[in-house]
C-alpha cells in the first residue's frame, strides 16, 4: 500500500453514512481477498466526487471492463466506480486502478494501487467539505488564489508518492482539481458552498 488509509479515519472525517464500501460477494472469485478488493470492502471511499459502482442486481457481481467499455485487452478487471466520464477498474494482479473513457475507448493507469485512489478521494473531498471563502467580495480573488494553492498542495503531495493521478493535465483527477480550483463541485451545505451559492 502506498498510503496508510483506515476506515476509522474516513468515518471520523465524513461520518459513517458518507463512506461507501463494496460487498465481498460483488468481486469475482479469487479477487475478493486481493489487497485492493479488501480495501474497497473494509475501508471504503468517501462519497461525493467519486462514485462506487453498484453490483448487478441479478448476479450481485460488479461488471467487468469488457461488459461496459469497448477496449481491447481490458482483462478480467471488475469495474469499481466512476469519476467524471471515466469508468474505474481494478486490476487484481498488478493492484493498479485504470480509468476507461467510454467515449473514445481509451484506458490509462490512474493509480498505482487502491490506497492511492482512496487517499486522493479523501484529500479532495475533505477540501470540498472544509474550505471556506471569506465572503467579502473584495477578497474573492484572494480566496480563489488560496483555493488554487490548496488544490496544488494535494497534487504535489500525491505526485511525490504516486505519479499517476496527476501525471498530466488530461487525467480525470487533474480535471477534477481544476474544477475545484475554479469553485465548482462544492456542495450547497458545505462552508464553501454556502459562501459561494448563498
Amino acid at each position: 500500500m502506498l498510503f496508510d488509509v483506515t476506515r476509522g479515519e474516513l468515518v471520523g472525517l465524513f461520518g459513517e453514512e458518507r463512506v461507501a464500501t463494496l460487498p465481498a460477494a460483488a468481486f469475482p472469485p479469487g479477487v475478493v481477498d486481493v489487497e485492493g478488493a479488501r480495501l474497497l470492502r473494509t475501508v471504503g471511499v468517501p462519497t461525493g466526487t467519486l462514485g462506487l459502482r453498484e453490483p448487478d442486481e441479478g448476479s450481485g457481481l460488479l461488471p467487468l471492463v469488457r461488459d461496459v467499455v469497448d477496449v481491447e485487452d481490458a482483462g478480467e478487471w471488475p469495474v469499481i466506480g466512476w469519476l467524471l466520464n471515466a469508468h474505474l477498474a481494478f486490476d487484481p494482479r498488478s493492484g493498479r486502478v485504470y480509468a476507461f473513457d467510454a467515449d473514445d475507448s481509451t484506458a490509462r493507469v490512474l493509480h498505482t494501487d487502491v490506497s492511492s485512489l482512496i487517499h486522493v478521494t479523501l484529500r479532495f473531498q475533505r477540501l470540498l467539505d472544509e474550505f471556506t471563502f471569506g465572503g467579502d467580495d473584495g477578497d474573492e480573488e484572494a480566496d480563489f488564489e488560496r483555493l488554487e494553492r490548496e488544490v496544488e498542495e494535494v497534487r504535489r503531495g500525491i505526485s511525490g508518492i504516486d505519479p499517476f493521478p496527476f501525471q498530466d493535465d488530461e487525467t480525470v483527477w487533474s480535471v477534477v482539481g481544476d474544477e475545484i480550483a475554479a469553485g465548482q463541485r462544492f456542495a450547497g451545505d458545505s462552508p464553501g458552498g454556502r459562501s459561494l451559492y448563498g
